[in-house]
């Protein structure tokens, strides 16, 4: 499992130098054009059904995916004033290196 803190660095570096998407249906969508390098999705998000679908459209699409154990924490990361369920990046910027270093701990 990879370490909950580098995963959350990646989405602020992807955010600030490249580009992501907020939100289940943004990142969803992002997935299922294969336009994300990286999916991340809070595991305390109620209910389940929200973002249970993540991992496993992911896994089709060979996409690294990773849960962090609050939406507090990635809509912090995510640059948002609020909590968000789930997150894909989809231009990486500067946080690559941190994505390859992430997907690699994950296959």
């Amino acid at each position: 499992m990879a370490d909950e803190a580098k995963v959350l660095e990646a989405v602020e570096i992807a955010r600030t130098s490249g580009k992501i998407s907020k939100g289940t249906n943004e990142a969803t969508k992002a997935i299922e054009k294969g336009n994300a390098k990286l999916v991340v999705y809070a595991k305390d998000v109620n209910p389940k059904e929200i973002v249970m679908h993540l991992p496993l459209l992911c896994k089709d699409k060979g996409i690294p995916c990773f849960g962090v154990s609050k939406k507090d924490d990635l809509g912090a990361a995510a640059g948002l004033s609020v909590a968000t369920s789930a997150i894909a990046v989809v231009r990486e910027g500067e946080a690559k290196s941190i994505i390859e270093s992430l997907a690699k701990s994950s296959e």
